[in-house]
């Protein structure tokens, strides 16, 4: 049971009514995490701008997707897991890397690399070794996607720990945290 619980859409009023109306319009529905979101204008507002400028960034939907999944995964949000699961699928993940997803892992080595750099940011709270910047930098990752992947992590954190603390009802096909 959610302690936080949604705002729904016909419930809300001014700012927050204004961004689940264009949440719905964008996506075809308004997801929980919005809906909790929305209790602060300010929060959803800002959530929905830092997803929206990373999505024109140079890390393409896959691997955006994987990223949120381990992330969701060391952060124990079965929320998130769940709905980038089922966008990971969306963008073309395959059922083999969303299950490697999970533990920071693929079978493509640059994909690898920045599911592991990702991970280690989330375990060393964001305390990246030079040893760490120099193997993501060896597979190839440049300077502006290595920052996409560090934003990624934050913004994930972000909602892992919302998700968690508000204990959002999960409204997509749940995956089980087990793995």
């Amino acid at each position: 049971m959610p302690r936080i619980q949604p705002i729904q859409t016909q419930d809300a009023s001014g700012k927050a009514k204004d961004l689940l109306n264009a949440v719905q319009a964008k996506i075809g529905m308004t997801p929980n995490l919005m809906k909790t979101l929305a209790h602060s204008p300010a929060a959803l507002e800002g959530y929905l701008s830092f997803s929206g400028a990373l999505a024109t960034g140079v890390l393409n939907a896959k691997l955006r997707e994987q990223i949120a999944i381990a992330v969701a995964q060391a952060n124990s949000c079965q929320y998130c897991l769940s709905a980038h699961t089922t966008i990971g699928k969306m963008t073309g993940v395959k059922p083999e890397e969303l299950a490697q997803s999970r533990h920071a892992h693929s079978a493509d080595p640059k994909i690898d690399a920045a599911l592991q750099f990702a991970q280690k940011l989330v375990v060393q709270r964001g305390l990246a070794t030079d040893g760490d910047l120099d193997a993501i930098r060896a597979s190839g990752y440049t300077e502006a996607e290595i920052t996409e992947i560090v934003s990624h992590v934050g913004l994930n954190i972000f909602t892992n720990y919302f998700n968690n603390v508000a204990q959002t009802e999960v409204d997509f096909p749940v995956v089980d945290l087990a793995l």
